[in-house]
């Protein structure tokens, strides 16, 4: 066995920053969706994936793969959301295996109405606390770790989000 290539002290330090900012960061805009749209950030999650898909239609496959979920949490909350009239399931008539999910009129507009207070959440708790400068440098540092994370196949990341 080779010996593990232990962090440095300074990505230590690094990693426990990011590992804490990411996660209060997510506590926070699931707090935020929670108290003023009534879902948590991953139906959030849900109806943005399928709002930018065309016809706001998807296969739960890739929908799953979009939202790194598994197959029966996607199953669960999109059970969930149909409750809610925001997301519709029907057939894949080419693939009996297979079901799409389709944002409705009314997921949209929840989707609208959460929107605001999510991008003001993001903004308040991320983009207010940068600089330009540093904006251009999360990108940077956010895709090249994407180009390290999407070379496991099981790994699929957002639509639109690498090329």
């Amino acid at each position: 066995m080779t010996e593990p290539r232990w962090l440095t002290p300074a990505e230590l330090k690094a990693w426990m920053a990011f590992v804490a900012a990411t996660t209060l960061l997510d506590g926070a805009l699931d707090r935020q969706l929670q108290r003023d749209s009534g879902m948590p950030h991953a139906y959030y999650l849900i109806l943005a994936m399928l709002s930018d898909a065309p016809n706001h239609t998807l296969r739960m496959s890739e929908l799953a793969a979009a939202t790194q979920s598994s197959q029966s949490r996607l199953s669960h909350a999109v059970t969930r959301l149909e409750r809610e009239g925001w997301v519709s399931r029907r057939p894949c008539p080419d693939d009996r295996r297979s079901t799409f999910a389709t944002l409705t009129p009314e997921g949209l507009d929840a989707l609208r109405r959460a929107a605001p207070g999510h991008v003001g959440t993001v903004r308040d708790n991320l983009f207010d606390a940068l600089t330009p400068e540093q904006v251009d440098q999360l990108e940077a540092i956010c895709r090249a770790m994407l180009g390290r994370l999407t070379r496991d196949p099981d790994a699929t990341p957002m639509p639109g989000v690498c090329p």
